[in-house]
């Protein structure tokens, strides 16, 4: 069974990891914004979704693009999320990860290499979940 990933690219300001994605073998979906991604995700639920933490302090009832994403990613904690973040914005998303688990965190600068880290370990975990 093939695994599919949900990309959420705001900013991006890393490398196209599209051909990444496909190399390993995922059925990708790209979309550009958080309101694409939550219409995504109520036809289909992928096994991991990559998405950049942007820490906002004007949001009257937030402090980022995620929590409206990890609302719904609560009712399917199986959904491996990775984030990618800038260090200065650690401590922060500190406190989102207390209230809700990611799978892992990439620092800025995302690297391919740390990507395709992150994601062997995310097929692994799947694979192994698949098989039990």
């Amino acid at each position: 069974m093939t695994a599919s990933l949900l990309a959420i690219m705001e900013l991006g300001g890393y490398p196209k990891l599209m051909p990444l994605y496909q190399r390993l073998g995922f059925d990708v979906e790209l979309v550009n914004s958080q309101r694409k991604a939550r219409s995504f995700l109520k036809k289909r639920l992928p096994d991991v979704i990559v998405a950049e933490y942007i820490y906002q302090s004007d949001f009257r009832d937030r402090t980022s693009n995620l929590e409206t994403l990890i609302a719904v990613l609560q009712r399917h904690p199986e959904v491996r999320l990775v984030v990618f973040y800038l260090p200065e914005q650690a401590e922060k998303l500190a406190i989102l990860e207390s209230r809700f688990p990611l799978f892992a965190k990439i620092a800025f600068p995302v690297t391919e290499a740390k990507v395709e880290s992150v994601l062997h370990e995310a097929l692994t975990s799947l694979n192994a979940e698949r098989t039990a």
